[in-house]
């Protein structure tokens, strides 16, 4: 078992990073991979040169086109991840405090952390489906609280906020002067299934909210980091000259492919729609019959879901089994601060996925 670090690193990412390979793996969240010749004209796209100051202005403007805002409001990051650091390093000082959700995602946790913050959590329960619940929000606020920060979809959960509970945590926040940070990288793929109401980004709710996401997990275009963070003017202004000091200027060629890849996004839409509405069906009929999983009340229309396993108060013991005795991967659920689950990956190829659930199944009724 991987020897978790100091509390400056993510435990997770580290694990997520090192672990040994499975054939059968259920703990990659990455939608499955594109080929680069599923980006038209990407080879004649790829350059070393050109100007790119505050982002590449086509790739700025195809993401703002994509939230319907102008391009004052947004800025690009090397994949979400960046974007929260970048985030965090412009609107944090040492001693503030961040209030974070739990189950968290756990390099959220240490992006605070790193920039000299203090973290405080409130619990989305179990028990209510992981639902945000302001009242237990507001509870955690503090006079230091400078920023909220929310997945949406939850992530590990995959549990979907609709758009009155995110403008109530942003209503929580303003009240005590704080800004809302919420990680929406997995909100797209949401809004392609169609299954639910089309949410809206939380930049979009509130003044004093911000978006980020990227390419990653609704699109399979996980290789070309990108990123973004959509916010209030002022707030994109800071975020601006934070990145300054981090990474200067986004990657020519990387912010160039991805200009590209927004031309074509209805193809990635169309390709990740078919894959997951496929893996869902497949896991709802499979979870049906696993009487030693349960899920939180409320539909499941994410690419990772978060089923508690019976009888076991910690599952690293029982991840490590499997994957010993069965190749098949699955994330332990102490990496989010909820050990008696584990989190698993719908965005895979779906023979990988049918696979691994039936190993997965055997195991657990053994």
């Amino acid at each position: 078992m991987t020897q978790e670090p100091s509390r400056h690193y993510a435990p997770y990412m580290v694990w997520a990073k090192h672990r040994r390979p499975a054939t059968l793996d259920l703990a990659a969240s990455n939608l499955l991979g594109c080929d680069i010749d599923e980006l038209q004209g990407a080879r004649d796209a790829l350059t070393l040169e050109g100007s790119n100051p505050d982002g590449y202005r086509p790739l700025i403007e195809a993401i703002a086109a994509h939230y319907g805002v102008d391009g004052t409001h947004v800025m690009t990051a090397n994949g979400c991840s960046g974007a929260n650091m970048i985030v965090m390093g412009a609107l944090l000082s040492p001693g503030d405090e961040v209030v974070m959700e739990r189950p968290f995602y756990d390099p959220l946790i240490s992006a605070a952390r790193f920039v000299g913050a203090d973290v405080r959590t409130f619990d989305r329960r179990y028990e209510d489906g992981y639902a945000l619940d302001p009242d237990a929000l507001a509870r955690a606020m503090t006079p230091r609280t400078k920023l909220v920060v929310l997945t949406n979809p939850h992530n590990p959960s995959g549990t979907v906020l609709d758009d009155a509970s995110v403008r109530a945590a942003a209503d929580v926040a303003a009240r005590h002067g704080a800004f809302l940070l919420v990680d929406e990288v997995y909100l797209d793929i949401v809004n392609v299934l169609g299954e639910q109401p089309r949410r809206t980004p939380a930049a979009l709710l509130a003044p004093n909210a911000i978006s980020t996401s990227s390419l990653t997990k609704s699109y399979g275009l996980n290789a070309l980091r990108c990123g973004w963070v959509v916010a209030a003017p002022a707030i994109i202004a800071r975020v601006q000259r934070a990145r300054d000091i981090v990474d200067c200027i986004g990657p020519v060629p990387i912010e160039r492919l991805s200009a590209l890849a927004f031309s074509q996004l209805g193809h990635f839409a169309d390709r990740a729609q078919s894959l997951v509405a496929t893996n869902l069906g497949t896991f709802r009929v499979w979870i049906a019959g696993v009487p030693r999983l349960t899920l939180p009340a409320g539909p499941q229309a994410s690419t990772v879901v978060f089923p508690r396993v019976d009888g076991v108060a910690d599952t690293r013991d029982l991840a490590d089994a499997l994957h010993r005795e069965h190749d098949v991967a699955v994330v332990p659920g102490h990496f989010f601060g909820e050990p008696r689950n584990i989190r698993l990956s719908l965005a895979g190829r779906p023979d990988v996925l049918r696979d691994g659930l039936t190993r997965l199944a055997n195991f657990l009724g053994r």
